[in-house]
């Protein structure tokens, strides 16, 4: 007579809910009860089911399973395809926080410069694989209207500012950095470091959150009754941080601190400061943002304005998962603040201020 263990195992992959039920000797019914961890299985036909489960190799059909309860528990992260580290972190930290609240992620890319039209059409390619819910991890000053259509998806964007009129859906959300307030940490440290002249690298004029740090930096001045230098805009790289800062000292600006829009920018300043003979931040004091894990480890270490962008992906995922399992959000709107991480690189307090130029 034959048994289950004379017959060839199919390929793993192939291996269905019904040969494991074979295989322990239950009903289907059981397999998938303690597949779906019920509690409703004794304990030693929990353990026959997990031992067959391993000798077969069977792996849950999740597309199956979806299809059944009407639900793919999918979340879309639509970002734009860039190695940039806010990026990268906040899609990271997203993926995690779904994991532990028992979704899934699949990212979505778009261009570096994409228009609204190709985040529109990244959308439809994330609700064509059955995306449920929707996070924007996007830099740019969208359309207002670009979410109307999508008004009973639940969505999570990072839209500075209130919620526009054409973006009323109960089912989206914002959560972002309050990047103005970051910009005005950066300013008002090396303001109260006794700095007069505060320049700034801006990030691209494109880029909503570089807009806010610039806008940011400059309230700060401004309220201090501290002149403005006219700021010189880079890429986020590290080699626009130090073209930008040698045109500064090219134009013979004169200023004594520095304040980056990010830290790979300001990084390459230090390298242009250096190059020309001044001291950080015996000479020039600088700031950067976003607190890189190297920010640290620099040789002069960097002063940085820190986002949380764990805590953003997490609130990001908690106001889709809430959306979708018909849960309240408290706030549609969350602005997670950032601190200052004061390092060597801006210094200690000026003991005699002044407005001596870079040479």
């Amino acid at each position: 007579m034959s048994t289950t263990h004379d017959r060839p195992a199919r390929p793993t992959g192939s291996v269905v809910m019904v040969d494991v039920a074979r295989e322990a000797g239950v009903s289907q019914k059981t397999v998938s009860r303690v597949v779906n961890d019920s509690p409703q299985v004794r304990p030693e036909v929990r353990e026959r089911v997990l031992a067959a489960i391993d000798r077969l190799g069977y792996r849950r059909n999740g597309a199956a399973r979806a299809l059944a309860a009407g639900r793919t528990h999918l979340i879309a992260i639509v970002a734009m395809g860039s190695p940039l580290y806010g990026i990268s972190e906040h899609v990271i930290g997203a993926e995690r926080a779904a994991r532990e609240r028992g979704y899934s992620t699949v990212v979505v890319a778009t261009g570096e410069d994409g228009d609204d039209s190709e985040v529109r059409r990244a959308i439809d390619r994330a609700l064509a694989l059955g995306a449920e819910g929707l996070l924007l991890v996007e830099p740019f000053r969208r359309d207002p209207a670009l979410l109307v259509p999508y008004a009973d998806v639940p969505v999570v964007s990072p839209q500075h500012g209130d919620a526009p009129d054409a973006d009323r859906s109960p089912l989206h959300s914002h959560v972002t950095t309050d990047e103005e307030h970051g910009g005005r940490l950066a300013a008002e440290h090396l303001l109260d470091l006794g700095h007069r002249r505060v320049a700034h690298l801006a990030g691209p004029r494109a880029w909503q959150p570089a807009e806010l740090r610039e806008l940011g930096w400059r309230s700060a001045l401004e309220g201090a009754g501290a002149p403005v230098v006219e700021p010189v805009r880079g890429d986020w790289s590290a080699r626009s941080g130090y073209q930008a800062a040698q045109e500064l000292l090219d134009r013979g600006e004169s200023f004594t601190a520095l304040f980056a829009a990010n830290d790979a920018m300001a990084v390459g300043a230090v390298r242009a400061l250096v190059e020309r003979g001044l001291g950080v931040p015996r000479d020039v004091a600088v700031v950067g943002f976003d607190d890189l894990p190297e920010s640290e480890f620099q040789v002069v270490p960097l002063s940085s304005v820190r986002q949380d962008f764990q805590a953003m992906a997490r609130l990001s995922v908690e106001h889709i998962v809430c959306a979708l399992e018909g849960q309240p959000v408290e706030r549609r709107r969350v602005d997670v603040r950032a601190s200052l991480v004061v390092r060597a690189s801006s210094g200690d307090r000026r003991e005699a201020p002044g407005d001596a130029p870079a040479p």
